[in-house]
């Protein structure tokens, strides 16, 4: 990435000429020395070296100046030189910078991140998603990289990164998913239900193809089509419309389910879902002990068991399973720790 990165600096310098005035600016500098430093009586190359710039600045710190005339007209064009051509320096340099953020707003930039969620695709369940993670204290400043046919930039967060554009290897490698830790891919509200899930089943391909060791979430329209996320490796698949009609039947047969759900799964709201690595203390232990203890210790719920990092999920487990060392827990709580 450094390699990259030195590899773009390089090329904006050429693009700008940066380096042509760099060297004008190094040569006035030269010729000033050498000669302020042969006419002024008493100033060594050092001296004479430090008035130049100063000059050429318009500084004035006054600790050295000139004492002859020619010393004084030699000053005179270096201050009128160093104006004009610092001057052009700096605005080639701001206007660099100007551009490069206008790039990046739009999308047309290549980011070097890790570590980092990649969104595929921006709705207000995209918008719902990344606020979601920003209320959450532990993915409040974790670095996202939005892929999407927006005209810029849709949020005002100095952690996300926007890419203009559909999911293509192209667009996947400027958002690095080689060091990605995880991809949500949304449908795309414009097409039919058929159209949008063929499109998130070919990008689930594509990131799969990629790098396999991310984590792929996937949305479908239609349950139908689960089996070829299925086939294209996606680890999680959700069906947006399904959830939503089961809350709802849900609530309708046992009132006040549907303020649980949202609770757990709201970030600002009382106790939250988490995920957590089995304690070294709690290995071997049967599950109904593993339960106890998180209640007393932690003040946690205990719903569930997940046999390694990405493994079998086993809700409501039997009270003699054994939880081993690498698996982890699902449950309720107030905090992760």
């Amino acid at each position: 990435m450094i390699v990259a990165w030195l590899r773009n600096l390089l090329s904006l310098v050429r693009s700008e000429n940066l380096g042509r005035l760099a060297l004008v600016v190094a040569v006035m500098v030269l010729i000033g020395s050498i000669t302020l430093s042969l006419i002024e009586p008493k100033t060594g190359f050092t001296d004479a070296l430090w008035l130049t710039l100063v000059t050429m600045t318009t500084v004035g710190y006054g600790d050295i100046t000139p004492s002859t005339l020619a010393g004084r007209a030699i000053g005179v064009v270096l201050m009128l030189a160093g104006i004009g051509v610092l001057g052009m320096l700096s605005a080639t340099i701001a206007s660099i910078l100007v551009a490069e953020k206008l790039k990046e707003d739009r999308g047309m930039q290549s980011f070097s991140v890790s570590n980092h969620f990649i969104l595929c695709g921006w709705n207000h369940r995209a918008r719902n998603v990344w606020a979601e993670m920003r209320v959450d204290e532990r993915n409040a400043e974790t670095p996202v990289v939005l892929i999407a046919e927006l005209e810029g930039k849709p949020e005002d967060d100095r952690h996300l990164h926007f890419i203009r554009g559909d999911v293509t290897e192209e667009t996947l490698q400027r958002a690095n998913l080689e060091e990605a830790s995880t991809v949500v891919i949304f449908g795309d509200d414009r097409l039919d239900s058929h159209a949008r899930d063929a499109r998130v089943v070919l990008a689930t391909l594509t990131v799969e193809t990629i790098n396999p060791n991310a984590y792929t979430i996937v949305e479908l329209s239609d349950h139908r089509n689960s089996r070829h996320c299925q086939r294209a490796r996606a680890d999680e698949i959700i069906v947006p419309n399904e959830l939503g009609s089961r809350l709802i039947s849900s609530a309708a047969r046992d009132h006040g389910i549907s303020k649980v759900i949202y609770e757990v799964l709201s970030s600002d709201q009382g106790n939250d879902l988490y995920k957590i690595a089995l304690p070294q203390e709690l290995q071997g232990q049967a599950f109904l002990d593993v339960f106890t203890e998180m209640k007393r210790s932690r003040e946690a719920t205990l719903l569930a068991v997940q046999k390694g990092d990405q493994g079998e999920v086993i809700s409501n487990p039997p009270a003699d399973l054994r939880v081993e060392r690498g698996d982890h827990l699902i449950l309720i709580s107030k905090s992760p720790a």
